[in-house]
């Protein structure tokens, strides 16, 4: 999304989807018109006033930045909650299937219906193992979304602290 100001109505935004172009400077136009025609523009623009003469409205980058960085940090920690309770999920079934693995490298006698439980547990051993291996992963990441949330909290704290002290 783009969005554009006029020099002489800065506080009419008009956002066009696409990066600033000519056919996104053109769309602008077309809502320009549009807002004239329905006699919502409150100046009167310039002879000969086009596409070009729009102003690109640019948003303060860190602002957007550190909003950026909290959202993705609360991403990051949703994504580990779910993963870390898959793995709570099948961690008790995957550890029977995996002692019961231990019976094929016995020379014990072993039923093919046995066989077939643990053939049918590899499924739900795979996933618990990729599940772990995944929520391992996403500790360490999100070790750093915890930092950038504490950070961001910490300045509300002290926000609240500097406030009871005024009163």
């Amino acid at each position: 999304m783009v969005r554009y100001t006029l020099p002489q109505s800065p506080e009419i935004i008009l956002t066009v989807k696409g990066k600033d172009s000519a056919k996104a400077r053109e769309e602008a136009m077309d809502r320009l018109m549009l807002l004239m025609d329905e006699g919502k523009l409150p100046t009167e623009l310039a002879e000969g006033f086009g596409p070009k003469q729009f102003v690109e409205v640019i948003e303060d980058a860190s602002v957007s930045d550190g909003e950026d960085a909290i959202t993705e940090a609360v991403q990051i920690l949703s994504n580990l909650a779910s993963l870390k309770l898959k793995v709570m999920e099948s961690r008790e079934e995957a550890l029977k299937i995996r002692e019961a693995i231990d019976i094929l490298f016995t020379d014990e006698p072993v039923t093919a219906e046995e066989i077939g439980r643990l053939k049918d547990g590899f499924k739900v051993l795979k996933n618990f193992a990729q599940a772990n291996v995944r929520y391992r992963e996403a500790r360490g990441k999100a070790e750093e979304a915890r930092a950038i949330l504490d950070e961001a909290l910490q300045s509300v704290e002290s926000e609240k602290k500097a406030q009871k002290s005024a009163k």
